[in-house]
């Protein structure tokens, strides 16, 4: 059969492939080699600028022209370096002979052999995989998490004077807010957000083994160490790991996946929440016609959207996981493991963004029911008792924390009036007692 949504493995790449084609830009094999030839590209017009002696008379009004190989670079063009691969059976490679092709048109065939001068594959692809993963999550990923963030404060604003039972253990508890609950979640997004930011982006660029063997062996009177991190940090926008194998260190690429998994597991915290909110009719959800619930129980109203949610989070969390404690491993100066492990860095990233959108699509069908978290505080009196327990213990009461255990700690009914007649009896003044009935679930909030 032929590859289409409803024939493809991954539901990545089938059912949701709507919610990620984004991603396609990033992650593809058709992108990957778009960023290996800039990061071949960028590499040349650097050692242009150097120069090499043997490139200085290059005109660099060619350089336009050579940016175009990666800015115009396309399926087509991509097929042509598989086809290349076909015969050389290493994709990296193949992207130099393409690129070896493409000087040819532009009338450069004597400056070919500097295409990948001194370079191993892993220099092309330990800064190819930073920066397409770099422009994922700030062109594809950050938007979608910022309009998470920015609809669940607006939430907390719409909601911040709605008082609210809150449940420690599953049990009854202080009241709240529900504007501040949900706040919270806007809150540890953001601070997560701003350390994954923090996370330097950074690459392998040292030949063979790391120490610019084949460079210093040509030209030794180059800083070739400072000639490449001046040529990652401004050509290709990433940091050089300065001391490494063959291959990148990857600990900071460890630290973007943990990062993102923190980010995820917020995510799973609030889904569950809001499930458990629907569970309790705090919200109802907007209804659409023409949509099922149940294929057997026809009043059925679903929570999926925060299922569907949880569900790829998890997925994506276990193999960031798996990334973040994979990759910094290698035997001696390298194995082939992070290869094929690099390949997948954009199936937890797709997971992710599915994960997102439902969470997104499950706020938005979410309609406040104002009577039933009323109900709640109307029915549960007992929250008081530490509001009036800890005014007693300001008065000097004795034993106050025991005297309202022995009130709320029952399974006889506690409301107004049975907190009201409990209050009468108490030996404090009738400021202290008016003060004492002015306490309510409603208003026992805090800030």
């Amino acid at each position: 059969m032929a590859l289409t949504s409803l024939t493809a493995i991954s539901p990545i790449d089938g059912r949701y492939r709507n919610k990620i084609e984004v991603l396609e830009n990033y992650y593809s094999e058709y992108a990957l080699i778009r960023y290996r030839v800039k990061v071949e590209i960028e590499y040349f017009i650097a050692l242009c600028r150097l120069p090499l002696p043997q490139l200085k008379d290059i005109d660099s009004a060619l350089f336009p022209e050579l940016r175009k190989i990666y800015n115009e670079f396309s399926v087509d063009d991509a097929q042509r370096v598989k086809d290349i691969e076909s015969v050389t059976n290493h994709d990296v490679k193949a992207v130099e002979y393409f690129i070896k092709e493409k000087f040819d048109v532009l009338g450069l065939e004597a400056y070919k052999e500097f295409i990948h001068f001194g370079l191993t594959s892993q220099d092309i692809n330990n800064t190819s995989v930073p920066m397409l993963i770099r422009d994922s999550i700030k062109e594809a990923f950050m938007p979608v998490l910022n309009e998470l963030v920015d609809l669940l404060n607006s939430f907390a604003e719409e909601w911040k004077d709605i008082p609210m039972l809150a449940k420690t253990h599953g049990q009854p508890a202080s009241p709240t807010r529900l504007g501040k609950e949900i706040r919270v979640f806007a809150y540890r997004l953001e601070r997560q957000r701003a350390l994954l930011e923090q996370v330097p982006i950074s690459g392998k660029f040292g030949g063979a083994t790391g120490n610019f063997n084949a460079h210093r062996i040509a030209f030794p009177e180059i800083d070739w160490r400072s000639f490449a991190k001046t040529f990652l940090n401004e050509s290709l926008g990433i940091e050089r790991e300065e001391w490494t194998t063959q291959i990148s260190n990857y600990d900071n690429l460890a630290a973007l996946f943990d990062a993102l998994a923190r980010i995820n597991t917020i995510i799973i915290d609030l889904d569950r929440d809001m499930w458990q909110y629907i569970s309790m009719e705090y919200f109802k959800q907007k209804i659409k016609a023409g949509e099922v619930g149940s294929s057997a129980m026809p009043h059925k109203v679903n929570p999926i959207d925060f299922e569907n949610s949880e569900g790829n989070l998890g997925i994506a969390n276990a193999i960031y996981a798996h990334l973040a404690t994979k990759l910094p491993i290698s035997r001696l100066q390298r194995d082939l493991t992070d290869s094929t492990v690099l390949r997948n860095v954009g199936v937890p990233m797709a997971h992710s963004l599915i994960a997102l959108h439902s969470t997104l699509k499950g706020l938005h069908k979410l309609l406040l029911n104002e009577s039933a978290i009323n109900r709640d505080l109307d029915n549960m009196w007992n929250v008081v008792a530490e509001a009036i327990q800890t005014i007693l213990r300001r008065e000097g009461y004795e034993k106050p924390y025991e005297t309202l255990k022995a009130l709320t700690r029952t399974n006889a009914t506690v409301d107004a009036t049975s907190i009201s007649e409990f209050i009468d009896t108490l030996k404090v003044s009738d400021e202290v007692k008016a003060e004492l009935k002015a306490i309510t679930p409603h208003n026992y909030t805090g800030f």
